[in-house]
């Protein structure tokens, strides 16, 4: 399925991915540990070599599921080459109210940092982890959804800022690479000056150095790049893009049918990021030029984060394997500078609606 030349290095490290990354936040709750095999054996077969999980997985986050998809992936990994495939998985923080993991111990010091490096190499049957992320700032930052800094927000006790630092996060975070059961380390759903500061400790301190930033990226978010994709390039950090396809929306099938089968219909309330105002109308846009191309719309979608300069990994996900094999197969497609240009004046008419 992909060139030699396609497999591209994380950041500055001996780490070689496929363009694709599998996406496993189904598995446990839409989809079963029978399917969820299917799914993994198939993109091995064609090439991908990248697996993304998190502890709080399957979503939408439920007590009664969490962590089943790092069990299932476990149960499958274990009758894998291990050395052969790059395992990510995430560590929740305190900034959303999972009070069922760690029995709600979420900030991000060091008992609790351990804890679930721990659980997760337990559940997923290994030793190590290719690629630790911290699923989201321990900090106040915009979330889900969420797009202005809040200063009323801030984590404080009294006047002292409460919150673990960036440093002390480090310095566990470098305990367990030295320990070999974390390879590398990385940030998802950070921001700007969160970037450079763990860059910045990182090298004061001489502690690991990030390598990787996995945010939203789509054609209805492309927040990455007012500033992120800059630091990436001067930096040399990689990007994995998730949620390409913007939970559905840009395959138009909610503009088809609103009451279509997925997450936006079968949880509610769980896809709020996405129920603003301008997403319908650039949602019917790309369609429509879609539609002049004679492709899907989750072609054009696809197609435009695969081969953005700045993307070195796609995570995409799949409750079917149907779905599947077309979400992959759209990489083999490149847009055209026309087309490109089209997907620009649509996004400047209607820039970011789902932040």
């Amino acid at each position: 399925m992909f060139d030699k030349k396609d497999y591209r290095n994380v950041g500055d490290t001996p780490l070689k991915v496929s363009p694709i990354t599998l996406g496993t936040m189904t598995y446990g709750d839409q989809n079963t540990q029978a399917e969820a095999f299917q799914q993994l054996d198939y993109a091995l077969e064609k090439g991908i070599n990248s697996f993304d999980l998190a502890e709080m997985y399957p979503v939408p986050p439920k007590k009664e599921t969490c962590t089943r998809t790092e069990t299932i992936f476990g149960n499958w990994l274990a009758k894998q080459k291990r050395d052969h495939l790059i395992v990510s998985t995430k560590i929740a923080g305190p900034r959303r109210n999972i009070d069922w993991i760690r029995e709600g111990n979420l900030s991000l010091n060091k008992k609790n940092i351990l804890q679930s490096v721990e659980d997760s190499l337990r559940r997923m049957q290994t030793d190590y982890i290719d690629l630790l992320y911290l699923h989201w700032p321990e900090r106040n930052v915009p979330m889900f959804g969420e797009y202005k800094f809040d200063p009323s927000l801030e984590y404080k006790d009294g006047e002292k800022i409460n919150w673990v630092s960036i440093e002390k996060q480090l310095d566990v975070l470098g305990q367990l690479v030295k320990e070999g059961k974390v390879r590398f380390i990385a940030l998802s759903n950070e921001w700007a000056w969160g970037v450079m500061e763990f860059l910045r400790v990182a090298r004061e301190k001489k502690l690991p150095i990030i390598c990787n930033i996995q945010n939203n990226f789509s054609l209805i978010n492309r927040i990455a790049e007012l500033g992120l994709t800059e630091i990436m390039f001067r930096e040399n950090l990689s990007f994995f893009a998730y949620s390409p396809l913007g939970f559905g929306h840009l395959s138009g099938k909610y503009i088809k049918n609103p009451t279509s089968k997925g997450r936006v219909t079968l949880f509610k309330g769980y896809a709020k990021r996405f129920d603003k105002p301008g997403v319908q109308k650039a949602v019917s846009a790309y369609i429509k030029l879609a539609e002049r191309m004679e492709i899907s719309p989750a072609c054009l979608a696809l197609s435009f984060v695969y081969h953005q300069w700045f993307v070195t990994s796609t995570v995409i996900g799949a409750t079917n394997l149907n779905q599947l094999k077309e979400n992959i197969d759209a990489y083999k497609f490149e847009l055209d500078k026309n087309c490109l240009s089209k997907i620009d004046e649509i996004h400047l008419s209607c820039m970011n609606p789902a932040p």
